[in-house]
Formats: C-alpha cells, structure tokens, sequence
C-alpha cells in the first residue's frame, strides 16, 4: 500500500496507522499478507514495516 501527503511531511497520522491495521485485519481473513505501507512525501518517505508499525 502506499499514499502521499501533500503537506510534505509522511509522518504517519493515527487515522494512516488505524486504516493500516484494519486492511492488514482484513487481508489476514482473505489470506493477503500486507507487505508494506508508505507514505511518500517531499523529500522523504515512511514505511510502516522499517519503522515498526507493521
């Protein structure tokens, strides 16, 4: 999964690490394995797996 914040700062918010959560939940049911979710944005990017969300 991935997404961009247009303000230019990729900090995860609550609501970005709940939505995660919950589609990783749903993929567990229908035996989808989420790999990863980054959140691009101007000069860096965040993913949840390196920082520990996932």
């Amino acid at each position: 999964m991935m997404h961009n914040h247009p303000s230019g700062d990729p900090t995860p918010s609550q609501a970005d690490i709940s939505m995660t959560l919950q589609v990783q939940e749903a993929g567990q049911v229908l035996g989808i394995t989420l790999h990863d979710h980054l959140i691009i944005g101007k000069s860096r990017e965040v993913s949840f797996r390196a920082d520990g969300y996932l």
